[in-house]
């Protein structure tokens, strides 16, 4: 008989990080291969009591866990001292799962596919002789500005500590958004500390994730010409969208609330302003405050996505009567389904933190933008959204940092009175979605994707 391909498939611990690799893990269920879907203990528990009872995942993918190597009650938001316990701990509890899995199950693992991020389960594997894949859930871009470290060391514009000593704007390639020194990614994330910890980590990590024999990313040719140019290797399979195989998007870290597709249902069509700041931005209360008043001003309807941690304390941190002054024309949420939200069609527009799961919902959907980037690679989204692509705006603080009510109502007057925005919006949306139609190119390179890692598993067993 045939031997059954089976994945273990291992993102890194961050919901955006879960979401896409959990996506691919489904397809490939479908394509016939067994998934083993590996999450650190934390995460896996929060995936699946976000599941709750409609767990159909644990139907069709095993899901297991190994420890972080940080102490329950650690503040896994510190992606440094995160990125240092993982590389400690992790690739020993790495190999130990393998081997008994392998010892316990006839179907064994046979190919690993890891977060582009984690070279080092590349190294694992290799040790191990298994087949590997490693998977970018982020722009392609992101990882071509990785891979220029080296360069930007020799040019002097960062320090060894990956400081920036040059103000300038970096741009790879002609049709590759641009991004200025200050907003590398890990001169973006955390204290000096995480930003050296992150920064000697893309080091490290530009050199193990080569051990990969595939490389994927959940983008396309026609939306990063430039960047997939610059990485030849680089096997687009994006956009990842659960409404391509016709499911449900799974992977998140807190329960959805679907009641408020029921209250788009009671919308206006291209009326209601979408607002969600994905899993980490986190706010002080002034600009919570601006944020809550500037929706207000708006005068429109807006659903948003309000997570009980996304202040130090939410429930007192909107103005006085804001609540009551918008009942009639407000939705919030903890959390929302946001692949179907953005499929709605009373969804103006996308007030977004540009997280690339989140960039590439919106583009998917012919959805124009309004940017508010919080860290990491969401200043890089936010110029292909704004200066790349043109489906969108970004916000201009002032001198005390803050985005304003005032500009917050402008911004989304500008968007959605100037119809350019929405035309080029759907435009992009057609674009998109035709590479991953039957017989487009990111559907083409994952079938191939699928072929190669059922080849090494389609010997002949007794």
């Amino acid at each position: 008989m045939l031997r059954r391909p089976h994945v273990l498939a291992f993102p890194y611990p961050a919901q955006g990080h879960v979401i896409p690799l959990l996506e691919i893990s489904q397809c490939l269920v479908k394509h016939g291969v067994k998934v083993t879907f590996l999450n650190t203990d934390y995460n896996h528990k929060r995936v699946v009591n976000a599941l709750g009872q409609n767990n159909y995942i644990g139907d069709q993918i095993k899901l297991v866990s190994i420890p972080d190597g940080m102490e329950p009650e650690g503040d896994r938001n510190d992606l440094g001292m995160l990125t240092k316990t993982m590389v400690r701990v992790m690739p020993e509890k790495l190999e130990e799962l393998i081997e008994n899995i392998n010892r316990l199950e006839n179907e064994k693992i046979t190919c690993v596919v890891a977060d582009g991020s984690m070279g080092w389960v590349m190294e694992v594997a290799e040790k191990m002789k298994l087949r590997r894949a490693a998977f970018w859930p982020a722009a392609a871009g992101l990882l071509a500005l990785s891979f220029s470290v080296q360069r930007f060391l020799d040019d002097g514009i960062v320090d060894d500590n990956g400081t920036p000593v040059k103000q300038q704007m970096i741009q790879l390639a002609p049709t590759m958004a641009a991004i200025h020194s200050s907003k590398l990614v890990w001169a973006c994330i955390g204290d000096f500390n995480t930003q050296k910890i992150v920064f000697d980590f893309t080091i490290d990590n530009n050199e193990t994730i080569k051990k990969a024999e595939r490389l994927i990313c959940n983008s396309t040719y026609d939306l990063e010409p430039g960047a997939l140019d610059l990485i030849p290797e680089f096997l687009p399979i994006g956009p990842l969208l659960s409404s391509n195989r016709l499911g449900n998007s799974a992977g998140y870290f807190w329960p959805e609330d679907s009641t408020c597709l029921k209250w788009l249902d009671q919308q206006q069509q291209n009326s209601v302003i979408y607002v969600a700041f994905g899993s980490f931005t986190v706010f002080d209360k002034e600009q919570f405050q601006e944020l809550a008043s500037g929706l207000e001003l708006t005068n429109r309807p807006f659903l948003w996505v309000v997570r009980p941690d996304i202040t130090n304390d939410a429930i007192d941190a909107y103005p006085e009567g804001f609540q009551d002054r918008v009942a009639t024309r407000r939705q919030m949420v903890g959390w929302a389904p946001q692949q179907k939200v953005l499929t709605h069609p009373s969804i103006a527009c996308f007030l977004s933190h540009c997280g690339w799961n989140s960039t590439m919902e919106g583009v998917s959907n012919g959805v124009p933008f309004l940017c508010w980037p919080y860290f990491a690679d969401q200043f890089l989204n936010e110029s292909y959204i704004c200066d790349i692509w043109k489906v969108g705006l970004r916000f201009n603080k002032n001198k005390n940092g803050i985005i304003t009510r005032e500009e917050i109502m402008k911004k989304v007057d500008q968007v959605l009175e100037d119809e350019n925005f929405k035309a080029r919006a759907l435009d992009l949306k057609e674009t998109s979605l035709n590479s991953v139609r039957e017989g487009g190119q990111s559907d083409k390179t994952f079938k191939n994707f699928v072929q190669w890692i059922k080849a090494e598993a389609s010997v002949q067993v007794a």
